[in-house]
């Protein structure tokens, strides 16, 4: 625990070796990674490597309840994994409860030792990770939400590398920065621009694209996005700041801010670091309306990956198994003798194919692995809705959720096409849905209801953006791919920490292949037991 002070106040936060955000892990490619986690603190504490593909070490995943269970208050644990065929910036958060809010860093991942990068080599690398600040304690706020039924408490500010404000870049004339850019924040996508500037585009999620340029980007809960800044040639004589405002579709209450960063250039023929000269004009971006779905749309449509000789887009052409999942919010029936705030009384769920998924108390792929799943979880997760309705028209009378904890078993090797439906229920919203355990492609994406005999004709199977996280667009449907090449137990979820705290989450597990070097090794001595 470490006392923080942001926008004028104290509070003790759970940190990594006492900083906020938490230390950077750099490593290269094909390098092996082991992280000792001591427990601290007195909450239960797990930690996810977010977008780490985690071949066969399954247990190094981290989410609480599905690969391990958490460490406890004065127990430790070694993840240890190694980072194959991946390049870029990940990121590590808690993954227990909302703990992430302040528990999170940045994963940079270099290529191996003589490969370049695919684009112009910059001069400097500077993370940008935006997080979201609460003055309250946010497990008391979910806590609470949980209770009630409610919507919790939103966050008092959005935060560049930690700070509300005053984060600054200090660059030079004349050179190209990478910008290693991580939504952090818990409950909300983010918009963000750089005054008289713009912003190349290369890679999202640890993943190369083809790259473009842009004066905006968006980046969702989860992911990653690397960009190239480029300075102008000469000294300006004038202040730039960066911010970032959130993209915001729901029909709840949100965190309003806007956070405010400054790029500042560092003036050649002054001997003082001029902070900000108040003589000189300052801009600030204009950014996209709050609930500007169309920039979205047509910044999403630009990533398009690499596919080049050197980096290949191997999107599954053929499809073994098609699955059909609806996302969206719903309602509990609040029980007897209870007030509660939800909509009409009841209380806020979420689903996946209306299934609310109910947090085990023992770890899944413990479970699983040992051959002791019997009434821990049961393995008939519904392919496909259960009652068809029109999912993006009028809601059905019937909003209630059923609660449950489910699977979607996958023989190794499954090539999976998985459509992700978005509801109008309590709302039409965009939902940053994250795999664990995989990339996948995102081969398509649309408005309105999926039509499975037009749309896949659109598809595309050359070039998709290959990816962890991925936006469901509100009143609409995405569709991905991904081979099961991994055994496991690998957690799916919306990356809005509230919607998965409401059950918008479920588990597939992949099997073991018939080759020794396609089955999950066991477990580590020292995994934590709940």
């Amino acid at each position: 625990m470490t006392n923080v002070t942001r926008l004028c106040e104290t509070k003790s936060i759970v940190t990594v070796n006492g900083q906020f955000p938490g230390p950077k892990i750099v490593a290269r490619e094909g390098d092996q990674v082991v992280v000792k986690v001591d427990n601290h603190v007195p909450y239960n504490i797990s930690l996810h490597w977010h977008g780490i593909r985690q071949l066969l070490s399954a247990w190094a995943d981290g989410p609480a309840y599905i690969t391990q269970c958490p460490i406890q208050s004065g127990h430790s644990y070694v993840y240890n994994f190694t980072v194959v065929g991946q390049r870029g910036t990940l990121w590590w958060h808690a993954h227990i409860s909302w703990l992430r809010a302040t528990l999170y860093g940045p994963i940079i991942i270099l290529p191996k030792l003589g490969i370049p990068y695919p684009f112009e080599k910059p001069y400097k690398e500077v993370p940008i990770i935006f997080g979201e600040w609460w003055k309250a304690d946010t497990e008391v706020v979910i806590n609470q939400a949980l209770q009630t039924g409610g919507g919790p408490n939103v966050s008092d500010a959005y935060t560049i590398n930690g700070l509300p404000d005053t984060f600054k870049i200090k660059v030079k004339p004349g050179k190209t920065y990478l910008l290693h850019i991580i939504n952090a924040a818990l409950n909300n996508e983010l918009f963000f621009s750089i005054a008289n500037h713009s912003l190349t585009i290369v890679e999202v999620d640890a993943v190369y694209v083809k790259p473009f340029t842009m004066d905006t980007l968006l980046i969702a809960p989860g992911q990653t996005t690397n960009v190239l800044l480029t300075t102008k040639a000469e000294y300006p004589n004038a202040n730039f700041f960066m911010e970032a405002r959130p993209y915001v579709t729901g029909q709840g209450t949100f965190d309003n801010s806007t956070v405010a960063g400054i790029l500042e250039y560092e003036n050649p023929t002054s001997l003082f670091s001029s902070s900000i000269n108040k003589s000189f004009p300052s801009y600030k971006p204009i950014l996209p309306a709050l609930n500007d779905t169309s920039f979205v749309t047509h910044f999403t449509k630009k990533l398009r990956s690499l596919a080049s000789a050197q980096y290949p887009a191997n999107v599954p052409q053929m499809v073994d198994r098609r699955f059909f999942f609806t996302v969206g919010l719903g309602e509990n029936p609040c029980p007897e003798n209870h007030t509660c705030q939800g909509p009409n009384g009841t209380m806020f769920a979420a689903s996946i194919n209306n299934v609310s998924f109910v947090m085990p108390t023992t770890a899944l792929l413990q479970s699983h692995f040992s051959g002791k799943s019997h009434g821990v979880y049961g393995s008939d997760f519904p392919i496909m809705p259960l009652t068809p309705f029109n999912y993006t028209g009028t809601a059905p009378n019937n909003t209630f959720v059923t609660n449950a904890t489910k699977v979607l078993v996958l023989p190794f090797n499954t090539s999976v096409e998985l459509v992700m439906q978005g509801t109008s229920i309590l709302g039409a919203e965009s939902h940053p849905l994250h795999l664990h355990g995989f990339n996948f492609f995102v081969v398509g994406q649309g408005f309105g209801n999926y039509n499975p005999a037009i749309d896949p004709a659109r598809f595309n199977l050359v070039d998709p953006v290959e990816r962890n996280t991925v936006g469901v667009p509100p009143g609409g449907w995405v569709a991905i791919r991904f081979l099961a090449d991994n055994p496991g137990v690998w957690f799916m979820h919306c990356h809005l920490e509230v919607h998965t705290s409401w059950g918008l989450r479920m588990a597939w597990l992949v099997l073991d292949g018939s080759l020794p070097s396609q089955k999950l090794p066991p477990p580590p001595s020292d995994l934590p037991k709940c």
